[in-house]
């Protein structure tokens, strides 16, 4: 609500709520945040270091990686898939 001046009284009035597009999520939009979240893990980097080195990649990086995955399953398969599906509330906790 708003308080405007129309013709010399004061009234209030209300805006109109503004109609936004409807935005279709599809699977791929989810899985492409599973792997955004995944290189903020630097993950190429460790999986390369694992090669190179042998030496196996930390334990709670295995460990988030999974947790991504899953989350990324649980929301492709929900229908229909939220529009706010990149917020952190979906995802493991990342630090």
């Amino acid at each position: 609500m708003r308080f405007a001046r129309v013709e010399d009284s004061l009234d209030w009035s209300e805006v109109p709520p503004r109609r936004e597009p409807v935005r279709v999520v599809m699977q791929a939009d989810v899985e492409q945040e599973a792997r955004r979240r995944k290189q903020g893990l630097a993950i190429d980097e460790w999986q390369l270091r694992e090669f190179v080195s042998g030496v196996p990649l930390p334990d709670r990086l295995v460990q988030l990686c999974r947790q991504i995955d899953l989350a990324s399953a649980a929301l492709s398969r929900m229908s229909p898939i939220p529009t706010n599906f990149a917020d952190d509330i979906y995802w493991p906790r990342m630090w």
